[in-house]
């Protein structure tokens, strides 16, 4: 694990004195001048406490909200080169994501929440069932298949949340506390199945997480304190 080292190889992630200021009655800086680099293929845990920017920093990184000032490229596109409808379009080809609110379709089974996921990024029919079967296998919900999120355990939802987000094997993946409602055993099994699978895929991962495992097992670590990153070093 290397904690907040210099890039190795390409960059997958680069931002320049990037901010997020919230004004809800006075001006919040949830994001506060954050500069670093990200390397391209690589798994990076993003650390801190409650209310110090995590989650903030990801949507800026994914595209789904942009910075109040600097810049934010990512796999080699400058963000603010985009208008919305482009940003849209480059983010559903580019970005996996898994959300803490999971963001599953309720009225889909689990098989077709993630079929879903294959059908906006193109991929043949054909494949799709077989690809979906497979990963959710590999989550452990084999027997889960035809399920809908109502008639699963919050745990159980959280790991087609992740297999949704692994099937598409996009450039870029955006995971925010995707363990956090796994207990200790279950959230391994996955943060190790995350690990191979981005490897495999050669995706540069962004994960916010109070899991220690994935932050002992992640390439790199940026820990975030009141919206600024401990130990910045220049890009």
């Amino acid at each position: 694990m290397l904690a907040d080292q210099g890039p190795r190889g390409a960059i997958g992630v680069c931002l320049r004195s990037v901010g997020r200021t919230f004004d809800i009655g006075a001006p919040i800086r949830a994001v506060d001048q954050v500069s670093t680099d990200i390397e391209a293929g690589s798994i990076t845990a993003l650390v801190g406490p409650s209310g110090s920017g995590k989650t903030t920093l990801l949507n800026l990184i994914a595209g789904l909200d942009r910075p109040t000032i600097g810049t934010v490229d990512v796999l080699g596109q400058p963000l603010d080169d985009l208008d919305d409808e482009s940003l849209t379009r480059w983010r559903r080809t580019n970005v996996a994501f898994i959300f803490q609110a999971k963001g599953l379709v309720a009225h889909l089974t689990a098989a077709e929440n993630v079929d879903m996921a294959l059908r906006l990024v193109g991929r043949p029919r054909r494949e799709r069932s077989t690809a979906a079967a497979a990963i959710l296998e590999r989550v452990g919900l084999a027997d889960f298949m035809e399920h809908r999120p109502a008639e699963m355990s919050g745990g159980q939802q959280q790991r087609v949340a992740i297999a949704r987000a692994l099937v598409v094997e996009a450039p870029l993946l955006i995971a925010d506390e995707p363990t956090g409602e796994l207990d200790s055993d279950t959230g391994a099994q996955m943060i190790q199945l995350l690990i191979d699978e981005v490897r495999a895929a050669g995706t540069t991962a962004l994960v916010a997480t109070h899991d220690h495992v994935m932050e002992q097992s992640a390439d790199r670590v940026l820990r975030l304190v009141d919206g600024r990153l401990e130990k910045t070093k220049s890009c």
